[in-house]
């Protein structure tokens, strides 16, 4: 697949990284890129369930851009947060939509993850795309 530009660069910038322990160093950096969910606002229905860490995603969309705020109480799923934050913000609906959780194994992140933590991502990024699809319809 073709990624867009911001999701090649992560790819890239994950592939250059031979150490496992740098990766994940690395990953936990981009929990800077995340728009937080002020904790005031954490609730059952944007609890990601299903993540072994406690993860809240609000996924909004208008004027057809997909928008994403959030939160956990571990840095690495921030990570994972700030990465899916920098796949979808201000992406239309219908890019979010074709986008695969396959980017981030082609960039090499989930290997470096506990099989929960990686299946936490994949919950997080269906969540997202639920969001997505139930908002445009």
């Amino acid at each position: 697949m073709t990624w867009p530009a911001s999701i090649q660069e992560i790819i890239e910038e994950f592939q250059e990284i031979e150490d496992q322990f740098e990766r994940l160093e690395v990953l936990m950096d981009f929990s800077s890129e995340v728009d937080e969910l002020p904790v005031e606002d954490w609730n059952d229905s944007n609890l990601v369930k299903g993540c072994q860490s406690i993860a809240h995603i609000e996924v909004d969309v208008s004027e057809n851009q997909v928008w994403l705020k959030a939160a956990a109480d571990a840095k690495m799923v921030q990570g994972l947060q700030g990465i899916l934050s920098i796949a979808v913000n201000g992406s239309s609906p219908e890019l979010v939509l074709q986008l695969t959780p396959e980017f981030a194994e082609e960039a090499g992140i989930l290997v470096s993850l506990t099989p929960s933590r990686s299946n936490g991502f994949r919950t997080m990024f269906d969540m997202v795309q639920t969001r997505v699809r139930e908002a445009i319809q």
